[in-house]
């Protein structure tokens, strides 16, 4: 007993079915007939239904990490494109509104440089265009440069119109430029004449209300002056030709205790705007020539 024990032979107790190479010959030809079979027959296609019923939970739930990472990448590539595409549309946008503002620009140049040579039509006097180029460094003052000198034929004094009324007059002069000292400076002074009553005063520059603001002055407290009165050049001066539009009344007080009343004006030249101007001859320049000493003596003797 103890000999086959000790034995290659398996005891009698442990031996159950054929061996295993039996069954792997056995299993074997079993699936190559069912394969053969399936392939003739078709019989293991309810099997394979069933199977992808079952396991499509499984496939499923399998698909989704894939499925989610092609839908974050998806939209990521949509919001980059959409971001590059929304910066395009932001610049043309941009490119768009400078040339929109451009338009505008220009045509309010075009329509003022239209009622200018309109203007410059109308008057019966020589007139300069010039335009001009930036504001006087003195911020006390209310000056501007323009691109026209006394090359171009400029005389000292001679007066500066826009299309809306007279801007001011040349005080300063240089070769190529010249310096034109605003009506609402308050060192300028303009006889000017009420276009309504055709009262004649001075208008001075006056920056006491706000910036841009003229006064006229030495006028009586009675005076006939009323609110929106037109004013416009006398032309008493020998300066600025008579009938040019200055300024309008803005607002008059009048005081018992005072002699004379406060009359505030509005300029209607653009004098913080104006971008191109026409500047005329001084009017003493057309004026006649003063007669001479001999000749008043003598017209003074023959009338004796």
């Amino acid at each position: 007993m103890a000999r086959a024990t000790l034995g290659r032979e398996p005891p009698a107790f442990f031996r159950q079915g054929p061996s295993a190479f039996s069954r792997l010959l056995v299993f074997s030809a079993l699936a190559l007939l069912v394969m053969v079979a399936d392939a003739r027959f078709q019989v293991m296609q309810p099997l394979r239904t069933a199977l992808s019923v079952l396991l499509y939970p499984v496939q499923w739930l399998a698909m989704r990490p894939m499925l989610l990472a092609d839908a974050a990448q998806s939209n990521l590539k949509s919001l980059t494109a959409r971001e590059s595409s929304f910066e395009v549309l932001r610049k043309q946008l941009s490119v768009q509104s400078q040339r929109a503002n451009l338009a505008e620009q220009l045509l309010l140049e075009n329509r003022r440089l239209r009622d200018l040579l309109a203007l410059q039509q109308r008057l019966e006097r020589p007139a300069l265009a010039a335009q001009v180029l930036y504001d006087a460094a003195d911020p006390y003052t209310r000056k501007v440069i323009l691109d026209k000198g006394e090359v171009q034929g400029l005389h000292l004094g001679a007066p500066v119109l826009d299309e809306l009324g007279v801007l001011g007059q040349v005080t300063r002069l240089f070769p190529l430029v010249s310096e034109v000292t605003l009506i609402t400076d308050r060192d300028h002074a303009i006889p000017v004449q009420n276009a309504r009553t055709g009262a004649r005063g001075v208008a001075y520059g006056d920056t006491s209300t706000h910036a841009d603001a003229m006064e006229l002055r030495f006028m009586a407290a009675n005076a006939d002056v009323a609110v929106g009165d037109l004013l416009t050049t006398s032309g008493v001066d020998g300066v600025y030709p008579p009938g040019l539009p200055v300024a309008r009344i803005e607002k008059v007080e009048r005081r018992t205790d005072a002699v004379f009343a406060r009359i505030y004006c509005v300029p209607l030249a653009l004098v913080a705007g104006a971008m191109h101007v026409l500047v005329l001859p001084p009017l003493g320049e057309a004026a006649p020539a003063r007669p001479a000493p001999e000749a008043k003596a003598a017209r003074t003797g023959g009338r004796r």
